[in-house]
C-alpha cells in the first residue's frame, strides 16, 4: 500500500506526461478497413493573423471509412465544453461513434475526455507527436471544408459562434450529400516512386450507403434526407451566412438575413456567370490592410516647406541637388544619410504632380479647347 494512502492522503492526479502515455498511439497505417464510426478529430483556430486573446475554434470530426464530416464551433478551448459539443455532434452522426483519434493537444489529452470515452465505450487513441500525416483524413478536411467555407479571418464572441453554427448546419448537408471526393484504396512503392490507386469519386452519403456494415434503417433514413434536399438552396444559404460572417469579421454592419437573402431564381441565374468572376465566396475577399504609417519622427519636417517650394520652382532637380542646397541653407543639420528619405519624398511629389496634370478636371481646360474623336 502506498505511503500516502496509509497516511490518509489522496492520491496525486496523473501528470500530463503519464496521462498522454496511457492513451495508445494509432498511425494512418493502422486503420486498415475500419467500420463507419471510427473518426479523427482536430481543432481549426479562427485567430486571424494573431493568436493572442480568446477566439473561436472549430471542432472537426471525419469518419475514416466514409469521409463523413461534422463541424461545430467552440467559443473557448475547454475540455468540458469540448465534451458537451462532442455529445451534440454524436446526435447528428448517422452511425454510432466507435473510436476517437486526436492529436496530442491538451484540450484532447486530459482526464475529462478520457473518462468520457470510457463511459461511452469509445476507443480513444492519439497520433504521434509532430506527425501530421497520422491524421491525414481530418487534416485534409480542415482545408477542403473549414478553411474553404470559413476562410482565415478572426472570429470571436457569441455572435460569431452563432453564425458559424448556422453555417455548419447547411455545410454539413452540402458536403456529406453533394460533394464527392476520391479515396485512397492502395499504395505501392517502387523505389522512390509511390503508385497510388484511388476509388471513383463518391460522396460520404454514397460510401455509407454502399457499405455492407450500414444497417438498412440508417440507409433508408439517409435516402429520405437526401430526397428532400436542394443543393442550390443549400449553397445559397451558405453564401448568405458567409456574407454576414465576413461583414462581422471586418467590423461592418450586418444586414438582416431576410434583407440579405436573394430569391432562389436570381441566385441560380448568378451561378451561370460565376465562373467569370472566379471565387464567389464572401469569406475569400482579401483583407484590406491599413498602410503602415511612419514609425520614426520625420527628419525633414522643418525643411519640408522649403523643399516643396524649391521642387515646385524646379521640379527637374534631383534629390542629391536638393539635399546639397538644403545643407548650404542649414549647415550641419541634415547629413548625407537623409538622401534616400528625400528621394522618396520627391517620388511622391512627382506622382501627385503627374496625377494633377493627367486627371485634371475639364473646367481647367482653356476656352475653346475641344476633344475631337476621329471618325
Amino acid at each position: 500500500v502506498p505511503i500516502r494512502e496509509k497516511l490518509g492522503r489522496k492520491r496525486r492526479r496523473h501528470t500530463a506526461h503519464s496521462l498522454r502515455h496511457s492513451v495508445p498511439i494509432r498511425t494512418s497505417a493502422d486503420w486498415n478497413d475500419p467500420a463507419p464510426g471510427f473518426v479523427e478529430a482536430d481543432l481549426v483556430a479562427h485567430s486571424g493573423p494573431s493568436a493572442r486573446g480568446s477566439f473561436i475554434q472549430t471542432l472537426v470530426l471525419t469518419d475514416i471509412a466514409t469521409g463523413w464530416t461534422e463541424c461545430a464551433p467552440l467559443i473557448v478551448r475547454e475540455q468540458t465544453l469540448l465534451s458537451t459539443v462532442l455529445t451534440e455532434l454524436r446526435k447528428h452522426l448517422p452511425f454510432a461513434l466507435l473510436g476517437l483519434d486526436t492529436d496530442n493537444d491538451t484540450v484532447f489529452i486530459n482526464e475529462t475526455l478520457k473518462a468520457y470515452c470510457e463511459a461511452a465505450n469509445i476507443v480513444f487513441t492519439r497520433c504521434r507527436p509532430y506527425r501530421k500525416n497520422d491524421q491525414a483524413f481530418v487534416e485534409q478536411k480542415n482545408g477542403a471544408v473549414v478553411r474553404r467555407i470559413v476562410g482565415y479571418r478572426r472570429f470571436e464572441g457569441l455572435e460569431a459562434a452563432k453564425l458559424l453554427a448556422e453555417l455548419y448546419r447547411s455545410a454539413r448537408l452540402f458536403v456529406n450529400f453533394f460533394q464527392p471526393s476520391f479515396k485512397l484504396i492502395a499504395k505501392q512503392r517502387d523505389g522512390a516512386r509511390a503508385r497510388k490507386t484511388y476509388s471513383a469519386p463518391a460522396t460520404p452519403h454514397q460510401r455509407l450507403a454502399a457499405d455492407a456494415r450500414t444497417p438498412d434503417a440508417v440507409r433508408h433514413h439517409l435516402q429520405e434526407i437526401y430526397a428532400a434536399l436542394d443543393p442550390v438552396a443549400l449553397l445559397r444559404d451558405i453564401r448568405d451566412v458567409q456574407e454576414r460572417l465576413a461583414a462581422l469579421a471586418d467590423t461592418q454592419p450586418i444586414s438582416h438575413p431576410a434583407v440579405a437573402s436573394q430569391p432562389i431564381d436570381r441566385f441560380l441565374a448568378s451561378l451561370r456567370t460565376a465562373w467569370k468572376d472566379g471565387a464567389m465566396r464572401p469569406t475569400d475577399r482579401p483583407l484590406v490592410k491599413a498602410k503602415r504609417g511612419r514609425r520614426r519622427p520625420d527628419p525633414l519636417i522643418r525643411a519640408t516647406p522649403d523643399l516643396r517650394k524649391w521642387f515646385e520652382a524646379e521640379p527637374w532637380r534631383s534629390g542629391s541637388e536638393l539635399l546639397s542646397r538644403l545643407q548650404m541653407e542649414y549647415p550641419g543639420a541634415y547629413p548625407n544619410k537623409l538622401l534616400r528619405t528625400l528621394q522618396r519624398r520627391l517620388k511622391s511629389w512627382r506622382s501627385e504632380q503627374a496625377n494633377a496634370l493627367l486627371f485634371a478636371p475639364s473646367e481647367k481646360m482653356p476656352p475653346g479647347y475641344e476633344v475631337t474623336t476621329p471618325q
